[in-house]
């Protein structure tokens, strides 16, 4: 982690800046999968020890449909998403299973928008 995100991060948690719109932000992740088994994804900061959704949870991609993903997050920070087959880490998307691998274009600022549809086939 940068120590300017940490400073932000520990400046909010004690109230110094929470009336800030830098504290607190969102960005809006929008997934299709097109592929035929059900797909996981994890969101990962790069600028912090965080996951999305978190405690070992994955949001699961089971059908054909769009779907939107909503998460809080600091102004300026860097979400990657990873996703995988579930039960397999054969076949993967952006940053993969446990956001390890390396990826072009899956990564977002945190800045109140809205992703591209990313669509996983």
């Amino acid at each position: 982690m940068n120590v300017r995100a940490l400073a932000m991060a520990l400046a909010c948690v004690l109230g110094l800046f929470a009336a800030s719109p830098a504290c607190a932000q969102s960005l809006t992740w929008k997934f299709k999968s097109e592929h035929p088994n059900t797909v996981s994804v994890e969101l990962y900061s790069d600028n912090r020890n965080r996951v999305w959704p978190g405690s070992g949870e994955v949001y699961s991609l089971n059908d054909y449909s769009t779907r939107t993903i909503n998460i809080s997050c600091i102004r300026g920070e860097k979400i990657c998403y990873g996703a995988w087959v579930r039960n397999t880490q054969s076949s993967s998307w952006g940053a993969g299973y446990g956001g390890k691998g390396s990826c072009k274009r899956c990564c977002y600022e945190c800045d109140g928008g809205v992703t591209p549809t990313l669509v996983l086939d």
